[in-house]
């Protein structure tokens, strides 16, 4: 009998349309012979799933719905959650399917919590001799000078929502005069804001993911772009150059794998995570920790998978049986 896989994409911040894309491409790469698959969609107005052209509501007593030609309950067996942000990245979602004993792909509350949280993240890496850029963190309280900041990190320097991804709302900061506006974009999109200091170099990207027994480390790709930075244009509207394998020397290589291996285990990562790198002057610093990579047809996470001579379906399978294989 075929377990009813529930792909929970949409979400409450601006990343709703990349989750949206990320969504198509995984319930095009889940095996159909295997799964009956299912597109959930999560706003803050409500929760529904696609049947037969339908919306039907999700009962969230229990994550399940009402089949309108049926009108038979559905229960979802798994959760392959691709929401790019709150509430599918930071941990809210995953204690939701904890305490309803349903699998899910991602990491758990408390790793995905713990990556959500730049500031935090990076902070608790650096206890273990990862290295990161120098930072500061701000939230709606802070009182802060901005000619303090600007003396501290020197210029440039990034503003980034601390709790957000996909570049929306980052600035890349080259004055004075452009940091209020930059520190009041971000908050536009998040309660807190982190500012890092300006590394310059060589940026690559590591997919990672272990099942009971197995740990696969994907190929490493380079990332070019003619931007400022790797921001959403780059990432989504195709002005960059992706370049897998990464030319790096093969010692470099090994030690960005490396450096992902031990990342993936120091946060307790679980499923597919996407670790981000800059490389300046032959030194790996991190950037940031997704634990819910994009996963577009032409997203880093499937352009590594093809990469390494692997499936992409092989391996979503893999990681949904580990999860039942664990229950």
């Amino acid at each position: 009998m075929k377990r009813n896989i529930a792909v929970v994409w949409g979400g409450y911040s601006s990343e709703i349309v990349v989750s949206a894309k990320s969504m198509a491409s995984i319930c095009s790469f889940l095996d159909k012979e295997k799964y009956n698959t299912y597109k959930v969609r999560l706003t803050k107005e409500d929760w529904s799933v696609e049947i037969d052209g339908c919306a039907c509501n999700v009962d969230k007593n229990d994550f399940s719905c009402i089949g309108p030609q049926s009108n038979e309950k559905i229960k979802f067996d798994f959760a392959y959650i691709i929401i790019h942000g709150t509430p599918g990245e930071d941990g809210r979602l995953q204690g939701y399917f904890d305490m309803l004993g349903i699998p899910y792909s991602t990491c758990g509350m408390m790793a995905s919590a713990l990556t959500m949280n730049k500031f935090v993240c990076n902070n608790f890496l650096r206890n273990f001799e990862i290295k990161v850029a120098e930072s500061l963190y701000l939230n709606k309280d802070s009182q802060y000078d901005i000619n303090d900041i600007g003396d501290r990190l020197k210029f440039p320097l990034f503003v980034k929502p601390n709790t957000g991804g996909s570049s929306f709302a980052t600035t890349k900061v080259k004055a004075i005069d452009q940091l209020q506006q930059a520190i009041d974009v971000a908050f536009g999109e998040t309660p807190d804001v982190i500012i890092e200091s300006f590394i310059s170099g060589c940026e690559v990207t590591c997919g990672c993911y272990k099942v009971k027994n197995k740990e696969v480390v994907f190929p490493i790709t380079e990332v070019v772009t003619p931007n400022e930075f790797f921001n959403y244009e780059a990432k989504y509207e195709g002005q960059v150059e992706e370049i897998t394998p990464a030319r790096i020397s093969d010692e470099m290589t090994n030690e960005i794998q490396r450096l992902t291996r031990r990342i993936y285990d120091l946060v307790g990562a679980k499923g597919i995570i996407r670790v981000d790198f800059i490389i300046s002057d032959n030194v790996p610093y991190l950037l940031e920790v997704n634990t819910v990579p994009g996963m577009t047809h032409t997203s880093f996470i499937p352009q590594q998978v093809a990469a390494a001579n692997m499936d992409i379906t092989d391996i979503l399978t893999e990681i949904i049986e580990n999860e039942f294989n664990a229950i």
